[in-house]
């Protein structure tokens, strides 16, 4: 009796990308040999829409305060963070690259679990956010690239 080929279940897992900035992010799945594909956009809005938060004082004047876009984008990073560290203790992927721009970059670094980091491959200070999913292998494989 013939049987199939088995392969190591490393070579079965897919490689992730996550393009990402401090609003915005997608998770790109790719299979050797196959095209990106998108597994999940994700969109966070500011909890201030308008990018103040409107307060009256006790004398009845109003005072506009900035809002706190610093703790939004912090709130993001461990949201991607957490999902990305379930995942990875769930050995779903088998490699993963990050495409962020600085400052959220490091934000997410910081919030990266150790099953995320062991998988972590590569990351790129960069936004590719407003690329289509058609563009971003090319963008990916150029940032990618050596310098020459």
């Amino acid at each position: 009796m013939l049987r199939g080929l088995v392969l190591p279940a490393a070579a079965m897992k897919p490689d992730w990308t996550l393009i990402a900035n401090a609003t915005r992010a997608r998770l790109l799945q790719q299979e050797r040999g196959s095209p990106m594909v998108i597994l999940e956009s994700f969109i966070h809005p500011p909890r201030h829409p308008k990018g103040a938060d409107h307060r009256r004082s006790q004398a009845g004047t109003e005072s506009v305060r900035p809002a706190p876009r610093r703790e939004d984008h912090a709130e993001f990073a461990r949201e991607l963070s957490h999902l990305l560290e379930q995942e990875a203790q769930l050995d779903h992927f088998r490699s993963l690259k990050i495409f962020a721009c600085s400052p959220f970059l490091d934000e997410l670094g910081q919030e990266i679990g150790n099953a995320t980091r062991r998988r972590l491959v590569a990351t790129q200070d960069v936004d590719l956010t407003p690329f289509t999913l058609s563009e971003l292998e090319q963008r990916i494989a150029s940032e990618l690239a050596p310098a020459r």
